[in-house]
C-alpha cells in the first residue's frame, strides 16, 4: 500500500503526492526550532513495507520518538524520475537539515539534488561513494548474520537443497547471497544452494512463486532475501530465514533467524554530528555491521516445527563470537551467485 506523509508544509503542486498533517499545524522547521530537535525527512523509491527501506524508517520513527528529530517521508517514490522533483521541492521549500533515502536506481538523480543544496546533510543507501560536503552513503552489510544463517540452513536441511530469491543480482545482494552460501557449505560439504533473482526490488507474488518453484526442486529450506518467501515455507511447512529485519511474526512456526540490518547506530551517529555542527560526508559502512552494533542475527527460533539441534546452535553461537572478537572474517564476495552452487551456474 503506498503511504505518503509530510507535515512539512511544502509547495501546493506536492498536495497530490505527499500526504501532509492536516491544516493549522505550524511549519516543521518552527516546531524543531522550539524543541531543539532537527527536521528530518526520508524519500525511499519503494513502498515502506519492503524491508530495505523499512529498516531506514523504523530508525527514524525510533528517533523521532526519542524527540532527537522530526520525521516525515514519502514512499514508493519509484525509478521514473519522481526522486528528483520531490528532492527538489522538499529542499526549496522547507530545508530539513538532513535528508535520508535509497539511492538505488536513483543515484545520478539524487547526487545532483544534493549537490544544488550543500547546506543539508544528504545521507543515502547506495553503491558509490561519498562526496563533498554533504553527501554520505551507507548500505546494509549484513553478510556476518547471512553466513550464521547458512550454517543453520546447512545444518537443517535434509533433502541437501536449500532455495534463495533475491531481489536483483546486484553486489549489495550478492555478498549477502553468497556468504550464506559459504556458512551453508561450512557445515554441509554436500549442500546444493539453489538461487533465483525476481529482478524487483519490490514484488512478494513474483518471490513467492520463485520459491514455490525451488521447492519442486528439492528445497526443504528457503532464504527470502526478498519479500513473499516465507508465505511459501509457511504453506509447505519448512524451514524459512527472514532477511533485513527479524520476520519471525509473519510465520513462527517455521522462521528460524536471518540476518537483521539496524540502522540505528548510523542514524544517531549523523544526528549528533549534524547536531553539533561537525557532519561531512563520509561512507558509513562500518555502522552497518556486526561490530558497532549495526547487524546482528536474529533471535534464533528454537520452536520452529521439527525443532532446531542444540549442536547446531552451539556452532552458530561459537562462530558468532569468533566474529565479534575479530577472530574469523566473513568474506565479501559480490560476484553474482550461481543458479545452483554445486554446478557452478
Amino acid at each position: 500500500m503506498k503511504r505518503k506523509a509530510l507535515i512539512l508544509i511544502i509547495l501546493a503542486a506536492v498536495v497530490g503526492l505527499l500526504a501532509g498533517c492536516g491544516g493549522g499545524e505550524p511549519d516543521a522547521s518552527e516546531t524543531a526550532s522550539q524543541d531543539g530537535a532537527l527536521v528530518v525527512f526520508g524519500a525511499y523509491a519503494t513502498a515502506i513495507e519492503e524491508p530495505w527501506d523499512g529498516v531506514i524508517h523504523s530508525a527514524l520513527n525510533k528517533a523521532q520518538e526519542e524527540g532527537k528529530i522530526v520525521y516525515t517521508y514519502s514512499d514508493d517514490i519509484g525509478y521514473a524520475g519522481d526522486m528528483e522533483r520531490i528532492l527538489r521541492e522538499v529542499a526549496e521549500g522547507s530545508s530539513p537539515d538532513i535528508i535520508f533515502g535509497d539511492a538505488f536506481g536513483n543515484e545520478e538523480a539524487v547526487r545532483r539534488v544534493a549537490a544544488d543544496y550543500p547546506e543539508i546533510a544528504f545521507v543515502f543507501g547506495s553503491g558509490g561513494g561519498p562526496v563533498e560536503p554533504n553527501f554520505s552513503v551507507f548500505d546494509n552489510w549484513i553478510h556476518e548474520p547471512a553466513y550464521l544463517s547458512g550454517i543453520l540452513a546447512g545444518g537443517l536441511t535434509e533433502s541437501n537443497v536449500v532455495g534463495v530469491v533475491g531481489g536483483l543480482p546486484v553486489p549489495e545482494v550478492n555478498r549477502i547471497v553468497n556468504a550464506f552460501i559459504a556458512g551453508a557449505e561450512s557445515v554441509n560439504p554436500d549442500v546444493d544452494v539453489k538461487t533465483t533473482f525476481i529482478n524487483s526490488w519490490f514484488d512478494p507474488a513474483a518471490a513467492k512463486e520463485a520459491a514455490l518453484a525451488q521447492v519442486d526442486a528439492g528445497a526443504d529450506v528457503l532464504f527470502a532475501e526478498r519479500f513473499g518467501v516465507i508465505e511459501a515455507a509457511a504453506e509447505n511447512g519448512l524451514y524459512a530465514f527472514g532477511n533485513m529485519s527479524d520476520q519471525r511474526e509473519l510465520a513462527p512456526e517455521v522462521v528460524v533467524s536471518g540476518p537483521v540490518w539496524n540502522m540505528n547506530p548510523t542514524v544517531a551517529y549523523i544526528i549528533n554530528q549534524v547536531a553539533g555542527g561537525t557532519y561531512t560526508s563520509q561512507d558509513l559502512k562500518d555502522f552497518s555491521m556486526i561490530a558497532k552494533g549495526g547487524a546482528s542475527l536474529a533471535p534464533i527460533n528454537e520452536d520452529v516445527t521439527g525443532g532446531i539441534p542444540a549442536d547446531l546452535v552451539e556452532t552458530v553461537r561459537a562462530k558468532e563470537q569468533e566474529i565479534v572478537g575479530g577472530l574469523f572474517r566473513v568474506d565479501i564476495d559480490e560476484a553474482q551467485p550461481p543458479a545452483s552452487s554445486k554446478s557452478g551456474n
